[in-house]
């Protein structure tokens, strides 16, 4: 198997996670499979599933408008063929205008170039 096709998962993950930094939906879900899962870390313990590709857009749309100035930070990042996972850092400033953060990991699995699986997890 050639080496860039085992990049493929880190590739297309790196690029959603530069998206979401330019509040880019549309580009985000341009690498995202039609029959998509998004397993969502709120509510804890267990959080929330989204499934399809209409209701994850309207996800990421509700939080980028809910946290404008969020963004995330690639802490490590590895993967292969079809599995990626990121460790990341998220920085906002909340309602009171006081910055908060968290960290957390997400495991992402592929499917013919296209996130197909993004399970999310966090700290705290």
């Amino acid at each position: 198997m050639k080496l860039s096709r085992l990049e493929t998962g880190l590739r297309v993950v790196i690029a959603f996670n530069e998206a979401f930094n330019r509040r880019d939906v549309a580009g985000m879900m341009a690498l995202v499979s039609d029959d998509c899962i998004l397993e969502h870390n709120r509510p804890a313990p267990d959080g929330t599933v989204y499934s399809g590709k209409a209701t994850v857009t309207q996800f990421w749309q509700n939080l980028i408008r809910d946290t404008p100035d969020a963004r995330r930070e690639i802490e490590q990042i590895f993967g292969l063929g079809i599995r990626c996972v990121m460790r990341w850092k998220c920085e906002w400033v909340n309602a009171s205008e006081k910055k908060e953060h968290r960290r957390g990991v997400d495991i992402f699995e592929l499917r013919n170039g296209m996130i197909c699986e993004q399970r999310s997890y966090v700290k705290g």
